[in-house]
């Protein structure tokens, strides 16, 4: 301990050695505060072990289906429930939104890529008993993984299966796919190999396809239809599953409305069209297809600019159209009929109805008679459920005779029945979850929770005696059916409403350990700016001496209002604006100073000039639903949003980026003459230029406009990227070379410094720039405009007598705005903290295949490139440009580690905001729909600055 103490009141501050330890050890306080506040916060509910068994069905106070004492080997007597269908089709479109099936006369505008699937339309208006249009509901986050784990589990999968997203691992509890399995029931599946991750041993046939390279539109499509009309024929399965990709695919990389998204749409009508044929050719009695339920659905929606993972209304609504080819003999009652009609454009009626994806596992089950999902706390949807109420036989149930039940008492007995199995299932569920989890549900709640089943079951027992006694009698009349439903849909609905709000078990302890390291970590952060200052105050006596307290003050305040705003989700969600707008009173503030001092006037005027275009493509870029936005899409080969029947626009989109990546260029050649660069380091900033050459011949290429005759296809594809990739791995093998092996022998610091930063931000830019599209160059241009501003400015900051100042005061404001630019740059560059704002495209940009550590790097690079990478790494300009030339190492160093200690407590103050502010909130609505993403995002930028800064100490301090 007294040897740590004795590092710190050291007066060896300021090398290269302290520097690192120092860095080092603030990034092990971070790491440390995240991993154990993490474990507290994303823990996953507890997975219970327990499945449902056939004959678990004798404990509820239910009807069975069969008698237990009957010994009766016939599959279809079912299992909880009587089988109302014998085999089930599910087609599985990926990314399906609900405008994508409904009739465009449900809205008020109808766009291109709406009534695309008419065969959906004509079924459902010309069998409105057998077929049926729903918008189903999804919870959110809404990435695929989650989806599939809910609609087979029947349960809510936590936040943290978010991480698994591009890894599935097998589901372990209990699920629909195991319980077909274990009823005998034989699946076919065929698409989207994530199934197979899920369910490795589940399937009789398989027919996976690679999924995650987003830039096919085809291959699983293809793989589909080559084998699922012909499967359709075969006798060898009772359920197929054919998950398609494309559109989720087309919507990743061209946006809803598009082309290939219409083709594609166009393609499955014409599918769904032969698929329909096929059933219905084999539907007459006795043939293969006389009992089976054909279900199209989505696993989630997208939105305009085809992104998924969040919580809005275009990502959580998709749809299911279930078709039953047996006619029933009855509908559902009218009273239980929740759908909305209305004439589609063919003057066609057309109804659809609302269902949660919770609730789609245990309906299923229900149909194909197997047991419920163990975890599942889905209620069984009535009319999803009375399509295929023609199945129903009206032979005797196991308890007593009912041939005199009219049909549509037969419907209610059996659906009553059903939810009597399912509530139970439900309450059984919630009572073992309670007992074997550490924490569970409230005694409150379960008290709650128990009164309600208890009312449903005083209402089921008086109805089922006087069944019994009745025999020949209906006494499930419509007004008792209702009351019973109404107490279990009461139940169910509490129960759900429950899980939501309570499903993850937060460890109070471990995130209140991590916070209080988080603001441990502040206070090192603070402790070394303010040793620092004193040490640059021995030094340099004006360092000491600064009178820079105002901008200090503004400073602290730009920072904690920014900090502060994250404790409303609204100011969340405007989080882009709020540091625009922080950083525009910044600007102002220096406007005024240099007009009042009567200096740096074009340099205070172009970075208020500046900003407003900041703000506007914030604003663009946060606009999911604005098509028109130049930074939605990360494609490179155009610009979307623009339309493509205007040949200016598209010339100028074609020509500005091309443009500004000339300028970019010239500025860096330009920096080679003003500087005595040479060496490793000259070359090194060459091998980028040639990557800014190479980068406007992959764009020409590529353009429609040009449409270049006679050009090799590895230059229109992965060829050039590679190439980019490849020379920017070889610049950063020099820079290494550059740090171990070559001894700074220079007496120009600034000069030296400055070289160095040229080279290490050309070597990251070349590859920034070509992930990011030809969006790149223009936001490359706007960091520099206003970085050089901000150095520029800084001499306002300086006293009266003009002396250097190099104290944390001098620095506060300065680094503030570096801060609050970088935080622009990732909003005006189409990010925003959630799972649908990372673009995945950028993650293929050279490449088809895809490859886990590959393509989580390529993401990571586009997604923080121009808000962590450029600013850090391009923090020393700070303290070289302003930097006298007779000064020692020594100041210059300790200098350098006060402006980077001043950054990272800038962005730890931030995310240790955010993490305050998920603890509160831990209990919000929207606490998995924005604040857990605004978390995840805080916290890796947060590491990811940390390990940046390490690098840049042991580069930049000599």
């Amino acid at each position: 301990m007294a040897a740590i103490w004795a590092f710190w009141k050291s007066d060896t501050w300021g090398g290269r050695s302290w520097a690192f330890m120092v860095f080092l050890s603030i990034m092990v306080l971070h790491s440390l505060a995240i991993l154990l506040f993490t474990r507290g916060f994303l823990l996953t509910r507890t997975e219970l072990s327990q499945y449902s068994q056939c004959s678990d069905v004798f404990e509820s106070p239910c009807f069975p289906p069969y008698d237990q004492n009957v010994n009766n080997s016939n599959r279809a007597r079912g299992c909880w429930t009587k089988p109302a269908v014998g085999r089930l089709v599910i087609i599985l479109l990926d990314a399906l939104r609900f405008d994508f099936v409904a009739p465009s006369t449900f809205y008020a505008v109808k766009k291109p890529w709406m009534d695309k699937l008419q065969v959906i339309h004509e079924l459902a208006s010309k069998h409105p008993s057998t077929a049926r249009i729903f918008k189903a509901i999804a919870d959110p986050p809404t990435t695929s993984l989650q989806r599939l784990k809910g609609l087979t589990t029947g349960g809510l999968p936590t936040f943290i299966d978010v991480g698994n997203s591009f890894g599935a691992p097998a589901i372990v509890e209990d699920n629909f796919i195991h319980q077909l399995v274990q009823n005998g029931k034989r699946v076919v599946m065929m698409g989207d190999d994530t199934w197979l991750q899920l369910f490795p041993h589940h399937f009789n046939v398989s027919y996976p396809f690679p999924s995650f390279n987003v830039k096919d539109l085809h291959t699983v499509d293809d793989g589909c239809i080559k084998n699922l009309l012909p499967t359709l024929y075969k006798e060898d399965w009772d359920v197929l599953i054919a998950h398609f990709l494309g559109v989720d695919h087309a919507g990743h990389i061209f946006g809803v409305d598009s082309s290939p998204m219409i083709e594609k749409l166009e393609q499955y009508n014409e599918i769904l069209k032969k698929v329909v044929e096929v059933l219905e050719s084999q539907s007459s009695p006795g043939d293969l297809h006389e009992n089976t339920m054909l279900l199209v659905m989505g696993d989630h929606g997208q939105t305009l600019n085809g992104d998924h993972g969040g919580g809005s209304a275009e990502e959580v609504e998709t749809s299911i159209f279930a078709l039953s080819l047996k006619k029933p003999p009855t509908s559902a009652p009218a009273a239980f009929d929740n759908s909305t009609c209305q004439l589609d454009m063919q003057g066609r009626r057309i109804c659809f109805s609302s269902i949660q994806q919770l609730d789609f596992a245990v309906t299923v089950s229900a149909l194909l008679g197997l047991p419920f999902p163990f975890g599942s706390i889905g209620h069984v949807n009535s009319e999803l459920f009375a399509l295929a109420a023609g199945t129903w036989s009206l032979e005797k149930l196991a308890i007593h005779d009912r041939q005199s039940l009219s049909e549509l008492d037969e419907w209610m007995q059996n659906y009553v029945n059903v939810l009597c199995i399912n509530s139970w299932q439900v309450k059984k569920y919630i009572d073992v979850y309670s007992s074997l989890s550490l924490i569970g549900f409230s005694d409150k709640d379960l008290l709650h929770v128990s009164e309600l089943y208890a009312q449903a079951q005083e209402l089921w027992s008086l109805t089922s005696e006087s069944s019994v006694v009745h025999e020949n009698e209906s006494s499930f009349t419509l007004p008792a059916v209702k009351r019973q439903l109404e107490a279990y849909s009461a139940f169910l609905a509490s129960v759900a409403s429950l899980a939501r709000s309570n499903w993850t078990e937060f460890n109070l302890k471990l995130m209140g350990i991590g916070f209080c390291i988080m603001l441990l970590s502040l206070v090192l952060h603070a402790f070394s700016i303010k040793r620092l200052d004193n040490l640059c105050g021995h030094h340099s006596p004006s360092c000491g001496n600064s009178r820079n307290s105002f901008g200090m003050i503004f400073a602290c305040i730009a920072v904690l209002t920014r900090a502060c705003s994250f404790l409303s989700n609204s100011y969340i969600l405007e989080e882009g604006r709020v540091a625009s707008f922080l950083l525009a009173t910044t600007a102002m503030l220096q406007l005024r100073c240099a007009i009042m001092k009567k200096m740096m006037l074009l340099e205070a005027l172009l970075f208020v000039f500046l900003l407003p275009f900041l703000r506007i493509s914030i604003e663009l870029a946060q606009l999911k639903q604005a098509v028109s936005s130049l930074f939605l899409k990360m494609d490179p080969l155009r610009t979307p949003g623009i339309n493509e029947d205007s040949q200016f626009w598209m010339s100028i989109t074609q020509f500005v980026p091309i443009l500004a990546l000339v300028i970019v260029g010239y500025l860096l050649y330009k920096s080679i003459g003003c500087y005595s660069c040479h060496g490793i380091l000259k070359y090194v900033i060459v091998g980028s230029l040639s990557n800014f050459m190479l980068i406007a011949i992959y764009w020409a290429c590529n353009s429609d406009l040009l449409n270049l005759p006679m050009v090799p296809r590895g230059l229109k594809g992965n060829l050039i990227p590679r190439i980019i990739y490849a020379v920017g791995v070889v610049q950063v093998s020099f820079l290494s070379i550059v740090l171990l092996l070559v001894r700074e022998t220079t007496v120009n610091l600034k000069e030296s410094t400055v070289i160095k930063v040229l080279a290490v931000l050309s070597t990251w830019s070349s590859t920034i720039i070509v992930l990011s599209g030809k969006q790149g160059p223009l936001a490359v241009l706007a960091l520099l405009i206003g970085g050089w501003c901000i150095i520029r400015l800084m001499r306002l900051e300086q006293n009266t007598e003009n002396k250097y100042s190099g104290s944390s005061h001098f620095y506060a404001l300065p680094v503030t705005q570096w801060s609050l630019l970088a935080v622009c740059m990732f909003f005006s560059t189409g990010h925003w903290c959630a799972f649908d704002g990372l673009r995945y495209a950028a993650a293929f940009i050279g490449f088809d295949e895809f490859n886990l550590i590959r393509q989580a790097i390529l993401l990571t690079i586009d997604t923080f490139g121009f808000s962590h990478i450029f600013p850090i790494f391009g923090l020393p300009f700070l303290v070289a440009c302003c930097y006298p030339l007779r000064q020692n190492k020594r100041l210059f160093s300790m200098q350098l580690c006060q402006v980077y200690l001043m950054y990272g407590l800038i962005t730890a103050v931030s995310v240790t905001f955010t993490i305050l502010c998920v603890t509160i909130q831990r209990r919000h609505l929207m606490v998995w729909g924005l604040f857990a993403p605004k978390f995840v995002f805080d916290v890796v930028g947060l590491v990811l600055a940390d390990v940046m800064i390490c690098l840049s100490s042991l580069y930049y301090i000599v």
